[in-house]
């Protein structure tokens, strides 16, 4: 039965991923500003003058407050699409304030003041990020499927329910940025990160099994059935309401311009996605298939049909990793049920399906990085799926020294074979796109360095910028960690080895400038096999467990 099982769920995530050519996309609608002359006389087709909508403008509270701070404000009026009107207050060589009003009636629409004013991300705009996902009928529903399953009533206080519930406590956070208090939202991110990176440590040091099934009360081909309800959920929302962010577009553009044999690096990105070619070349082949199969229009259309291809077989493919991973750390119906029940965490965890409904490349790097710990047995294998990971977002970089070390005790020739396979995948990746004049510091200084030095406001270094002694602080120990994990312990599981790997992301994830909530799929998988392969009972198992049964050892220990 567990055989038929994991064939039936494999043939529908192949299934699922072969109808990806016949599936529709979206994608935002761009704004266009046409600037014009402050005067007393309206532009054709509008009610208001440019010196009216200054005078409405300059009686907002905002505005008056941003001059009380800051002096003397230059204002200019801009036409906007469907009868809006913006007006910008220029100070300091930057714009300090932003009133759009609606010209048939004169009233303000929005107004904005600080890091709101360059950042359109941090407005709160509803369904800008995730579309009806954040919607609480749709938001709710996935927080239960997530954590009832995994809920042992006679065991009230396990540890893994407060764990679960922990990775679910991003959703507070997330409700302040979707009411555009992002000085709100930031800070609240720290305390879940740094619970799940201590978490993770110890795991990854001090492994110990778990007492109690896994899945204590729903039989798992229940959830079998319920992975499959989700997956086509997933695929459904993402076809009829989500939307492309720019992650997406800069994706499909690269792709093009590669099967098209342009310059991937040589700055001639659309200006409406002029930093889109941030990432690496592995991550705009990844999207040549889509693009080929689904088309291009060339421009940021309502439609990009390639984008959401490629989000959905990231997220497909995740999941099959996923299964496979549970085979190959556990033999026989236990793997099978360990597969299906951390394919199901990821299908159910809000997150995952956020980066799917935003369309962005982030599955794309726990694609790979789950195929690398299904892998890990050899090592070539295994750093060329992390140097691929590497050449596609960077930060899985990070990864390289726990991913040479492997499992098991140190072995100098796989250490290095794993090494040369990494390094070797990364150049070849790189070198035939290294740009004929700039070489690879034209490279360096429209990927890397771009996300290296880029201001953001979404993270506590970039809302408090007198924080960067402790940002550098944190940034050293990062370092320290990804490379001390290759030496100690010098003996770990396959689970240590995701504990570690998720300890070493979560921990570059707390020194950046920029976090946002589509890097929580990055280290997500890596979180789940942590936490669920230290349950040892098998879950298929129909009969409890004695009260007093022995110590058990974590996968692969």
């Amino acid at each position: 039965m567990e055989l038929r099982l994991e064939r039936a769920l494999l043939a529908a995530l192949v299934a699922a991923a072969v109808l990806l050519i016949a599936l529709p996309g979206s994608a935002a609608a761009q704004e266009v500003r046409l600037p014009s002359t402050p005067s007393d006389k309206a532009p054709p087709g509008y009610r208001l003058t440019p010196r009216a909508v200054i005078a409405i403008a300059d009686r907002q509270g905002k505005v008056v407050a941003e001059k009380r701070k800051r002096g003397p404000l230059r204002p200019v009026a801009y036409l906007k699409p469907v009868s809006e009107w913006q007006v910008s207050y220029f100070g300091g060589g930057k714009e300090r304030a932003q009133v759009t009003i609606f010209d048939p009636n004169g009233k303000v629409i929005e107004s904005w003041t600080g890091n709101q004013v360059p950042w359109k991300m941090a407005r709160g705009y509803p369904g800008a990020f995730g579309r009806k996902l954040n919607a609480p009928y749709v938001w709710l529903p996935l927080c239960a499927l997530f954590l009832l399953p995994f809920i042992d009533f006679r065991r009230p206080f396990r540890l893994l329910h407060l764990d679960l519930a922990m990775l679910l406590l991003f959703g507070v956070s997330h409700i302040f940025f979707n009411s555009a208090r992002i000085d709100i939202s930031v800070p609240l991110v720290y305390p879940v990160l740094v619970y799940l990176l201590v978490r993770m440590l110890i795991a990854g040091f001090r492994p110990r099994g778990r007492p109690g099934k896994l899945v204590p009360h729903i039989p798992v081909p229940w959830l079998a059935m319920t992975l499959l309800f989700l997956v086509g959920f997933r695929i459904a929302l993402n076809v009829v309401d989500s939307n492309v962010i720019d992650v997406g577009y800069a994706g499909v553009i690269g792709a093009n311009k590669i099967v098209h044999g342009h310059a991937l690096y040589d700055g001639h990105f659309p200006k409406d996605n002029e930093h889109g070619d941030t990432y690496g070349p592995v991550n705009y082949l990844a999207y040549v298939p889509f693009e080929r199969a689904l088309g291009f229009s060339g421009r940021w259309d309502p439609d990009l049909p390639a984008a959401h291809g490629a989000a959905i077989a990231f997220d497909l493919l995740t999941m099959l990793g996923l299964l496979v991973l549970g085979r190959r750390a556990r033999p026989g119906p236990g793997g099978t049920a360990l597969g299906v029940v951390m394919a199901y965490a990821w299908a159910a965890y809000p997150y995952t399906l956020f980066a799917m409904e935003s369309n962005s490349n982030d599955s794309l790097v726990a694609m790979l990085v789950v195929w690398a710990l299904a892998a890990v047995a050899w090592a070539p294998v295994r750093g060329a799926l992390i140097g691929l990971a590497a050449a596609a977002k960077f930060a899985p970089g990070v990864l390289a020294p726990l991913f040479a070390r492997g499992v098991g005790r140190w072995k100098t020739w796989h250490v290095l074979a794993a090494l040369a396979a990494f390094v070797a995948v990364v150049a070849v990746a790189f070198l035939p796109f290294v740009p004929s004049h700039g070489g690879l510091r034209e490279i360096y200084d429209r990927t890397l360095g771009y996300q290296v030095g880029r201001d953001s406001p979404f993270s506590v270094w970039g809302l408090y910028p007198a924080l960067g002694w402790l940002q550098t602080v944190a940034k050293v120990l990062a370092a320290l960690l990804a490379v001390g994990v290759a030496f100690v312990p010098r003996r770990r599981s396959l689970a240590q080895v995701a504990a570690l790997g998720a300890a070493v992301l979560i921990a570059l994830q707390l020194t950046v400038t920029h976090w946002f909530y589509l890097y929580i799929p990055w280290f997500a998988p890596f979180v789940f096999f942590a936490l669920f392969s230290a349950y040892r009972s098998p879950v298929l198992e129909t009969a409890r467990e004695p009260a007093g049964e022995r110590r058990l050892e974590p996968v692969g220990a």
